[in-house]
C-alpha cells in the first residue's frame, strides 16, 4: 500500500494538527474507557494525558520511525481492578497502579536486552507470517462485537442480550450507518485532504445527525431521540462561569499514590507483582503482532528498523510513563494503525503532534465534554472500518503464504478457530486473552508440523 506521507514526511502545519486531531479521535474512546471501567475515581483527562506522553516516550526510543499512538491497555484491567482490590485504601490502590506498571514494563525492558543480543531471527521463526498473520486478523475480528456494540449502543436488549427493535435502535443504526458511509466515501472518492480526514468528515456528519435527531426528541418530549448527552457541558457551569469551565488541571495518579506510600507492604506488592508481569507476556506477544502488521502497511520491517528492541523499550517505558500519570499502562493502538492504513498516512510527525494534543486536551474542560458527548453509535461506524482494516491487514499476510500446503492450513485453522471461538484461560489469578490462546496455540501447532515444512522445502 503506497503511502500519501511517509514515516519521515512532514506535512504542511495545518494539515498536521487536522491529521493530529482525526487520529486523537480514533484513539480516543478506548484510551479514556479503560479508566471507567475500573473505576475508582480514576480520570479520564488524566488517562488521556498519559497516553500522550507516553507516546512521546515511545517515539525518543524508536527514533520516531514507528507511527503508532500508545493508549491505555485493555488487557490489564483485571490487574488494574485486582491492584485495588487488595488495598487497604484507595492511595494506596494508585500507588499499586504505578508500581504494577513499572514491573510490567521491566519485563519489557529484560526481553529488549535479550533481543538486543539475540536478534530477532528466532522470533521470525517462532512467529512466522503463517501465525502472525491469522493473529493479526482475529485482533480485529475480536473487535467486532465491541463495534456492533457501539452501533446499537442505544438500542434496549432483552434477557439474553439480543437487540430489540425500537425507535432507539434504528436512531442509533442511522447515526452508525451515515458515519460509516461518509468514511468509505471520502476514503475511497475524496481529493486530497477530503481523503486524508475521512475520520473527522464522518464523525462530524454522524454528529450532525445525532444533533437533528436530539433538538426533534427535545422539541417533542421524545426521549427515544435524544441520543446526544449534554450532561458534559452542563458540568462546565454547573457552579457558574469560572476557570473550570475553560481549564482543570487532570487528577494525576502519583498525586493520590503519593499519600499511600506509608500504608503499603510486602504482601500488597506480591500481589501487585503476580498482578501484572504475567499478563505483560501476554501483551508482548500482541506487541509482536501489531508492529509486524504497521510493518506489513508501511513496508518497511520495524522488528529490524529502529529494531525490536527499541519498541519494547519504548512500550515498556511509555507504559510506566503513562500509568505515573493516568493509571493506565499503555500499548500500542490498533485503531492508531488502523488509521495509518486508511489514511495512508504513516508519518510520525502526525502521531507526535497527537501526542501532543492529547496533553494539552487533558486540560481543556470544553473539548474533553465534546469528545464525552460523542454518541457512542457514531464511533460504533468509525470503529467498524478502523477494526476491519486491521482484520483485513492479517488476512494480506495470510496471502503470502501457500494455504495448499496442510501445515499453513492447520496453523492458520487453529488461530482462527480457538480464537474466534474464545478459548480464554485462567491461570490462577491471571487470564490468558482469546488471543494470547489461540497465538500460544499457533505457535506449537507451527512447530510440531515445521519438520514437514523443512522437508518440503528440501524437496
Amino acid at each position: 500500500m503506497k503511502m500519501v506521507y511517509n514515516v519521515q514526511d512532514k506535512p504542511k502545519f495545518g494539515q498536521l494538527i487536522v491529521f493530529a486531531i482525526q487520529q486523537l479521535l480514533a484513539i480516543m474512546a478506548a484510551t479514556i474507557a479503560v479508566p471507567a471501567i475500573v473505576g475508582n475515581g480514576m480520570s479520564a483527562s488524566a488517562a488521556l494525558f498519559g497516553a500522550g506522553v507516553g507516546t512521546i516516550v515511545y517515539q525518543l526510543f524508536t527514533k520516531f520511525r514507528s507511527p503508532v499512538f500508545l493508549g491505555s491497555s485493555f488487557a490489564f484491567i483485571g490487574s488494574m481492578v485486582a491492584a485495588f482490590a487488595g488495598a487497604v485504601s484507595a492511595q494506596v490502590g494508585y500507588l499499586g497502579l504505578i508500581i504494577g506498571a513499572a514491573f510490567a514494563g521491566l519485563v519489557y525492558v529484560v526481553i529488549a536486552i535479550i533481543v538486543k543480543f539475540a536478534g530477532v531471527k528466532w522470533i521470525n521463526k517462532l512467529m512466522p507470517p503463517v501465525v502472525i498473520g491469522p493473529t493479526v486478523a482475529l485482533i480485529g475480528l475480536s473487535l467486532a462485537g465491541a463495534a456492533v456494540k457501539d452501533v446499537f449502543s442505544y438500542g434496549p436488549q432483552d434477557a439474553n442480550g439480543s437487540f430489540i427493535m425500537s425507535t432507539n435502535l434504528w436512531v442509533s443504526f442511522i447515526c452508525a450507518m451515515v458515519t460509516l458511509a461518509v468514511v468509505v466515501l471520502c476514503s475511497t472518492y475524496g481529493k486530497k485532504m477530503t481523503k486524508l480526514i475521512p475520520f473527522i468528515i464522518g464523525i462530524v456528519a454522524g454528529y450532525a445527525v445525532g444533533l437533528v435527531f436530539t433538538l426533534i426528541g427535545v422539541a417533542t418530549g421524545n426521549d427515544a431521540l435524544k441520543i446526544i448527552d449534554f450532561a458534559p457541558f452542563q458540568a462546565l457551569v454547573s457552579d457558574g462561569v469560572g476557570i473550570k469551565t475553560f481549564l482543570s488541571v487532570p487528577e494525576f495518579s502519583f498525586l493520590a499514590a503519593i499519600e499511600g506510600v506509608k500504608e503499603i507492604d510486602a504482601t500488597y506488592l506480591a500481589t501487585v507483582a503476580v498482578a501484572y508481569i504475567p499478563v505483560a507476556f501476554v501483551v508482548f506477544a500482541e506487541h509482536i503482532a501489531d508492529h509486524k502488521n504497521l510493518s506489513s502497511i508501511i513496508e518497511s520491517d520495524l522488528l529490524e528498523e529502529p529494531g525490536l528492541h527499541r519498541t519494547l523499550l519504548g512500550d515498556g517505558v511509555g507504559s510506566m510513563v503513562g500509568a505515573f500519570f493516568g493509571g493506565c499502562p499503555n500499548t500500542t493502538y490498533g485503531e492508531s494503525v488502523g488509521c495509518v492504513a486508511i489514511t495512508r498516512n504513516a508519518s510520525v510527525a502526525t502521531t507526535i503532534t497527537t501526542a501532543i494534543l492529547a496533553v494539552l486536551i487533558a486540560f481543556v474542560s470544553p473539548f474533553v465534554a465534546f469528545l464525552d458527548s460523542i454518541p457512542g453509535c457514531v464511533m460504533g461506524g468509525v470503529c467498524i472500518t478502523l477494526y476491519g482494516f486491521i482484520a483485513v491487514s492479517g488476512l494480506k499476510m495470510i496471502q503470502k503464504v501457500d494455504l495448499n500446503q496442510n501445515k499453513n492450513l492447520f496453523v492458520t485453522a487453529v488461530i482462527l478457530i480457538t480464537g474466534i471461538g474464545g478459548t480464554a484461560m485462567a491461570i490462577g489469578k491471571v487470564t490468558l486473552t482469546a488471543i494470547a490462546c489461540a497465538l500460544i496455540l499457533g505457535i506449537l501447532v507451527n512447530i510440531m508440523l515445521r519438520k514437514k515444512q523443512d522437508e518440503e522445502t528440501a524437496e
